[in-house]
């Protein structure tokens, strides 16, 4: 390895879980089981979950706790290093000029999560299966040159689809395919379970860059029916969402989730259409996308939340090439 390679290692890589002091190979072993690959998911951790875990007293528990948080410097860091530590953000092309502007210019970023919502055929699944494609792409092409995760709870993952997208795209639609991990979900349970499988793959060394889920909410609006389930919905939502937000920030990844709508009966005025999830997806979510349909085949995007970009609308079509800014010509 070359010097720069050297210096770009971060903290989190040049140290493993047996550089901790009273974390032997036995330990290490049961936290990798148990999901822990590295000092971050070791930082993270409460004492008690770890003694619960590992089988050890808390009072070294919380040792080593201390010292993962130490040798990562978990703390404040000024404007300028927060900077540095953005320029290995990725960006994946969404096959559209017009939505890759409505996001900033390059298209879906890595280390956030991108939410896109609307009625049934508005385009938030083609836009899914459109960067599993382009995340494939090089960088100077617009992807991230990784592979993408597709955890399907609607039975929407459709390989000719792909397969068409990728010939657009000048690619090899077997070698795309190849490419794209897929995992039919049945229910929240599975669901939530599928995000310790992508960091077990990811530790194993899989370069995934691209994490969709479609749909993000269909199991638990299923599953907590009523208003005296809401409560455990919500927070059993919340906590997968920030499994997903921290999968996303410590593996530089992207994550795109679509979500299914509801009128909502007190709106007199306007369109009453409003996202499942409410506000603990709202947050979440860094980029929030209302999709509906346009005139003349296309389909609308409207920017709703972002941390750095005006609210604003674009058009695009769903062509047999994916994503696209112009409609197909007859």
């Amino acid at each position: 390895m070359n010097k720069s390679e050297g210096e770009k290692k971060t903290n989190e890589d040049e140290h493993s879980l047996t550089d901790i002091p009273g974390i032997g190979p036995g330990i290490a072993a049961k936290l990798e089981a148990a999901g822990v690959y590295d000092l971050m998911g070791l930082a993270v951790m409460s004492p008690v979950t770890l003694s619960e875990l590992a089988g050890i007293g808390e009072a070294v528990a919380r040792k080593a706790i201390q010292a993962a948080r130490g040798l990562l410097k978990l703390g404040f860091m000024d404007g300028i290093e927060f900077s540095k530590k953005r320029e290995d953000v990725a960006y994946i092309t969404s096959g559209s000029a017009n939505l890759n502007n409505l996001l900033g210019g390059r298209g879906v970023e890595t280390k956030a999560l991108t939410e896109a919502y609307g009625a049934f055929g508005s385009g938030k699944t083609q836009l899914g299966l459109t960067l599993a494609v382009n995340v494939q792409l090089p960088k100077e092409q617009g992807g991230a040159a990784g592979k993408a995760v597709f955890i399907d709870t609607e039975g929407t993952f459709r390989p000719e689809r792909i397969m068409q997208v990728a010939e657009g795209v000048g690619a090899n639609p077997d070698k795309v395919l190849k490419n794209i991990l897929v995992a039919r979900a049945f229910n929240s349970d599975h669901q939530i379970l599928l995000i310790d499988k992508i960091n077990e793959l990811i530790h194993e060394g899989e370069p995934i860059k691209l994490v969709i889920i479609d749909s993000l909410t269909a199991h638990f609006r299923a599953e907590f029916a009523g208003r005296g389930q809401l409560a455990d919905r919500q927070q059993k939502l919340n906590r997968y969402l920030h499994n997903l937000m921290k999968m996303a920030e410590q593996h530089n990844l992207a994550v795109y989730v679509t979500n299914q709508v509801m009128a909502n009966p007190a709106m007199m005025f306007g369109d009453p259409t409003t996202a499942i999830g409410g506000n603990i997806v709202g947050h979440a979510s860094t980029y929030r996308m209302y999709f509906r349909r346009g005139k003349q085949g296309s389909r609308v995007a409207k920017l709703i939340d972002s941390p750095n970009l005006p609210d604003n609308e674009c058009q695009f079509y769903v062509t047999t090439k994916g994503i696209r800014d112009e409609e197909e010509p007859e």
